[in-house]
């Protein structure tokens, strides 16, 4: 969907909303008038810094704002707290905390380019429930409800990431392509795997959810 920066701020916002109705994402005005903030900071300074594809621009909202707020649909009630794994420009943990202000994400991100672009965003959007955390995985300590992993890794090294991250009951949720495939068997560290497709973005791959011991 084409940025268009003569439509007004209001019909902006109800596009926006109506997208997340679409995907079965409630948002109030507000959030959505965050997420179209955290957009042009995504067309004005990630883009330029090579955090996001230049071929994206036309297409960033669906491609990468409402492509990471469907994960908003596989939180639980009890979730408070997750990582975003190699957040990068913050997709989808920064789309995630404006959609879900009750959980805590943790962006985890060790290159310092794409930290101070967190940084930035974190302090422009006035996000109280977001980190930044400039370490990779490995260095992460505490345990969480949930891992994202979107454009991080292929599966099995995603897991072995996030398994000693995530509480028992956890679960990672992996972004992944047209082609992805359940695994064989599941790793004895896992208890459940689910595939969650999301038919009204025909770009977008499945969620692929595996939930911890």
């Amino acid at each position: 969907m084409k940025h268009d920066e003569d439509r007004p701020a209001e019909e902006e916002s109800a596009a926006v909303v109506a997208s997340g109705d679409r995907l079965g994402v409630h948002l109030e005005t507000s959030q959505a008038e965050a997420l179209l903030s955290f957009e042009r900071l995504l067309l004005d300074r990630a883009i330029p810094l090579g955090l996001v594809a230049r071929g994206d621009r036309t297409a960033l909202r669906e491609r990468h704002i409402l492509d990471s707020l469907r994960a908003v649909l596989v939180l639980e009630g009890s979730d408070v707290d997750a990582y975003d794994l190699g957040s990068g420009a913050g997709l989808p943990g920064i789309v995630v905390a404006i959609a879900r202000p009750s959980l805590h994400v943790g962006l985890a991100e060790p290159r310092s380019r794409r930290a101070a672009f967190l940084e930035l965003a974190v302090e422009r959007l006035g996000l109280a429930n977001v980190a930044v955390l400039a370490r990779p995985a490995d260095r992460l300590e505490e345990r969480v409800d949930i891992c994202f992993a979107r454009a991080l890794a292929p599966f099995p090294q995603a897991w072995e990431l996030a398994r000693d991250l995530l509480r028992p009951g956890g679960r990672l949720v992996y972004f992944g392509g047209h082609r992805f495939r359940r695994p064989h068997r599941l790793p004895l560290e896992a208890s459940a795997f689910a595939l969650v497709q999301t038919p009204v973005l025909a770009s977008s791959g499945p969620l692929a959810i595996m939930t911890r011991q």
